[in-house]
């Protein structure tokens, strides 16, 4: 029997990741509980809501006393709340994961490696300059190092920009255009269009994260979600929109200066400019290590690119 086949297993953060999550350990047979601010939110088969502050350490040790795992699937509003959101919920779940034992699951970002000229895998340092990429990396340092001195047991999971289902405009790149380029408009993304780049399904971090909380000889270090081969911008909103039977559209580049003259005037396009190289060289997500270790794969290309089309468009859902 396996650490994840005992009764409670509680997600926090009721995004596409989370409930992802939550749907692949509820098809699993599990209890599952899945927690969100409100508490509220679609129905997830199998799945109980309950509301929290996930900066509230006593309110997600109750939710997770007795539970095998603790998820941190918790995604912010947005880049500019980054500095004073993140330090008291990755304490609270630091502090939830201590006190109750369970293992400390984090769905996070690719962020802490930095400008890199190589397939990012797990044994690259975290070195990033940018104060986002600081933070999440510290997060993770701190984790790693309660869990090597023996106070909390835990396990990472990274991965690139997101599609697949339930992903907003706001939560991805692609998923952004996605709605223009379905009808039929052209559309402008950020960077350069035609440099290789990964994108991760959301069940497959879904899979990833349930997978590896279930496998002891993974805890203790970062793992990469399993990830399609990389394509440029212009291939995956090509494919999107030859998922849904529509015809592929004029992708062009933001105008050089353009997110630098909007970040005076609108902070959230600001804080892009520290991630900006993601999309202006090739970012490559190596996820062979689970691949091979664990016998995960990425969700076939074809399929993450029709999810995604229905996702932007219900309609395109008739077409494929």
């Amino acid at each position: 029997m396996s650490q994840l086949e005992t009764q409670l297993h509680v997600v926090v953060g009721a995004g596409p990741v989370g409930r992802a999550t939550a749907t692949e350990l509820a098809a699993a047979g599990h209890e599952v509980v899945l927690v969100s601010r409100s508490g509220s939110g679609p129905e997830v088969a199998g799945v109980r809501r309950e509301a929290a502050d996930a900066a509230d350490a006593d309110r997600l040790t109750e939710l997770a006393t007795g539970a095998t795992a603790l998820y941190n699937c918790v995604n912010p509003p947005d880049y500019t709340v980054w500095p004073t959101f993140w330090p008291p919920v990755a304490e609270a779940f630091l502090v939830a994961a201590e006190r109750t034992g369970a293992l400390l699951a984090t769905a996070s970002c690719l962020y802490a490696y930095g400008p890199v000229d190589v397939p990012m895998t797990e044994d690259l340092p975290d070195v990033a300059p940018g104060a986002k990429a600081r933070l999440r990396a510290g997060m993770w340092a701190e984790a790693r190092a309660r869990h090597d001195a023996g106070r909390i047991r835990a396990v990472e999971v990274r991965g690139s920009d997101y599609m697949g289902p339930g992903v907003s405009v706001d939560a991805g790149h692609i998923a952004r255009v996605a709605p223009a380029a379905l009808a039929g408009r052209t559309v402008r993304v950020i960077g350069r269009p035609d440099v290789p780049h990964s994108f991760t399904d959301v069940r497959d971090m879904a899979r990833a994260l349930v997978a590896v909380a279930a496998a002891p000889q993974t805890w203790g270090r970062v793992w990469h979600a399993p990830t399609n081969a990389p394509v440029t911008q212009a291939e995956a909103i090509a494919d999107v929109c030859r998922a849904a039977g529509r015809e592929p559209v004029q992708v062009k580049a933001y105008p050089r200066g353009t997110l630098a003259l909007s970040g005076l005037v609108v902070p959230v396009m600001r804080e892009m400019w520290e991630t900006a190289y993601q999309f202006q060289r090739p970012y490559v997500l190596d996820s062979s290590a689970i691949e091979r270790e664990l016998g995960l794969a990425p969700t076939p290309w074809d399929e993450v690119c029709r999810a995604t089309a229905v996702n932007a468009d219900p309609e395109a859902a008739v077409l494929v």
